[in-house]
């Protein structure tokens, strides 16, 4: 099926830009979020972030200030990784990841190890779609990556539990009343 081959190519071949491929001169807000929105393979437009977005995450404490109103490496890697993580991930998820992530080690390592788990995830994705699949297994296949989808849901969240309340930081998994 051509349009199976097509998506396991993107899954294949499509990875964000590593730390040293970044651009090394700041970029303002227009030009991020151009610039993200070829970052990540998209299969849609809901995918990518906005300015308001943008803005929002900055306010949230996800992502630092910019600076004067430039953007620079350690924001687009920030914000590479919520284009990803914010569709499995609430905002106050995503908080403490990365609050215990700066805490832990410098941006452009956390930039290394999310850009190599994303290219394994998807490496693994790509190799359980078998282009071939006939139309009548196709629900077979969209059932199977949703579960598998699911129980990564349900484990990532339960060690996300877990991380916050072992670095102490279980209040920002808290609802703000």
């Amino acid at each position: 099926m051509e349009e199976l081959a097509e998506l396991k190519q993107q899954l294949t071949r499509q990875r964000p830009a590593g730390w040293d491929d970044l651009p090394d001169i700041p970029l303002y807000m227009d030009q991020v979020v151009g610039y993200l929105a070829r970052q990540m393979v998209s299969m849609g437009e809901g995918d990518a972030l906005t300015s308001a977005m943008i803005n929002n995450y900055i306010k949230d404490g996800l992502v630092e200030r910019a600076n004067g109103k430039k953007y620079g490496q350690e924001h687009l890697a920030y914000l590479t990784a919520i284009t990803a993580l914010k569709q499995v991930m609430s905002v106050r998820e995503m908080k403490v990841l990365t609050t215990v992530g700066r805490e832990l080690r410098a941006p452009q390592r956390q930039y290394e190890y999310f850009c190599q788990y994303l290219d394994q995830a998807m490496t693994d994705t790509a190799a359980g779609i078998d282009e071939d699949t006939a139309d009548h297994d196709l629900p077979k296949l969209v059932l199977e990556l949703a579960m598998r989808s699911y129980a990564s849901g349900l484990a990532c969240h339960r060690a996300l539990a877990i991380l916050a309340q072992r670095t102490g930081h279980e209040d920002l998994l808290k609802k703000k009343k």
